[in-house]
């Protein structure tokens, strides 16, 4: 049985922030003609791809899926569960917003079977909250961990934002000395981003925000390493931290270059070194789906040397290449020719080389898109 993770994007949200890129429409217009093209997508595909796989993980992301019903979410993870062959230890994680969910919608979301909560915090600080447009603040926050815990989930995921405009080093760890004070077990750290479509790129082409240079960038970034490692936190993934045992598996299914179907509108799917994208638009969707049970936007087939590359791309982000199973998949040339490299790498201290394992350090990390132009 083939490993294989599943995506659901609930496209619906209460609110835009300004960073946003991904694919979310402010209405409750269409959930339920959603949900029933959404169960027929599931339909098609798991006549394609169940009989010889087994399902590891559900992700629902968004948007906001906390905004959706209790029994919305039920209905999803139900059929799904009905049309493919699900492990017994699934990770089932949903994506929340602080002020989207209270104790008892967070019990009755744990009754459904969702055992992993992600929380969009992105900051502690109110005055980074209001600049990213958050419609929560530093305490809905917080309270929102402690309900989710009250709740009975072990598994909590935070995620957090550095380098925002005017934050210093002081501020920024100050929100990760409040995270680690928090029943967590995961934290995503990303990089304030500017993507092309959102509000916040055209408030900096504009000259109206000024975003902080690469090197200070850095400097947040080694902070952060240093400072989650420190508080008992495993750095599994550039931007990834958990305590031992708690490694997203979803997470890591993307970039172990496992196998993944993507529902929804937007949503993307790797099978077989073919990778395929629904359209970004609900009402496309619904009607895509009602007419040819699929709403495929567009696919690709990955060459050998796309699957190298991606190959390495990914175990360097993460847990590294693991040399045995990199030669079974593509040979050793590209590994011979690039020895030298990796000496040089060492001696920099940028990556190690033991238990058969190519990895990141700390310190390549930091560098990692620089060290990949390099060997790729």
């Amino acid at each position: 049985m083939k490993p294989t993770a599943l995506y659901i994007h609930i496209p619906f949200c209460d609110h835009k922030c300004i960073y946003c890129d991904f694919y979310s429409i402010i209405t409750s217009d269409n959930i339920e003609s959603f949900l029933f093209a959404l169960k027929r997508e599931i339909d098609y595909y798991s006549k394609l791809y169940s009989s010889d796989r087994i399902i590891t993980s559900i992700f629902f992301g968004g948007g906001t899926p906390s905004l959706m019903s209790v029994e919305y979410i039920a209905d999803i993870i139900k059929h799904s569960k009905n049309k493919f062959n699900f492990s017994d230890n699934a990770e089932i994680t949903l994506e929340i917003n602080p002020g989207t969910v209270n104790k008892e919608k967070l019990i009755e979301f744990r009754n459904t079977g969702i055992n992993r909560i992600s929380i969009g915090i992105q900051s502690f600080d109110e005055s980074d909250l209001k600049f990213l447009t958050r419609i929560h603040d530093k305490q809905t926050a917080i309270n929102t961990v402690y309900n989710a815990a009250d709740a009975g989930f072990e598994n909590i995921s935070i995620d957090l934002i550095f380098n925002l405009p005017d934050q210093s080093k002081e501020k920024w760890k100050l929100n990760l000395q409040q995270a680690v004070g928090l029943p967590i077990k995961h934290i995503s750290a990303y990089s304030l981003i500017l993507e092309r479509g959102t509000i916040l790129n055209k408030l900096v082409l504009d000259g109206k925000v000024k975003v902080q240079d690469e090197d200070y960038d850095a400097e947040l970034y080694e902070l952060t390493i240093d400072f989650l490692t420190e508080n008992g936190f495993i750095q599994y993934e550039v931007s990834n931290f958990a305590k031992p045992g708690y490694e997203c598996i979803h997470n890591n299914a993307y970039w172990h270059h496992q196998d993944y179907i993507g529902f929804g509108p937007s949503a993307h799917s790797f099978v077989e070194n073919k990778r395929w994208w629904n359209f970004s638009s609900l009402k496309r969707y619904i009607s895509e789906v009602e007419l040819k049970q699929i709403a495929l936007m567009n696919s690709e087939t990955l060459t050998q040397q796309q699957l190298q590359d991606e190959y390495i791309m990914l175990a360097l982000r993460s847990n590294g290449i693991i040399i045995e199973d990199y030669i079974k998949r593509f040979g050793s040339d590209w590994l011979d020719n690039h020895s030298k490299d990796f000496e040089v790498l060492k001696q920099q201290e940028l990556i190690e080389i033991k238990h058969n394992k190519i990895k990141l350090t700390s310190k390549g990390y930091a560098i990692c898109d620089e060290i990949l132009s390099k060997i790729l």
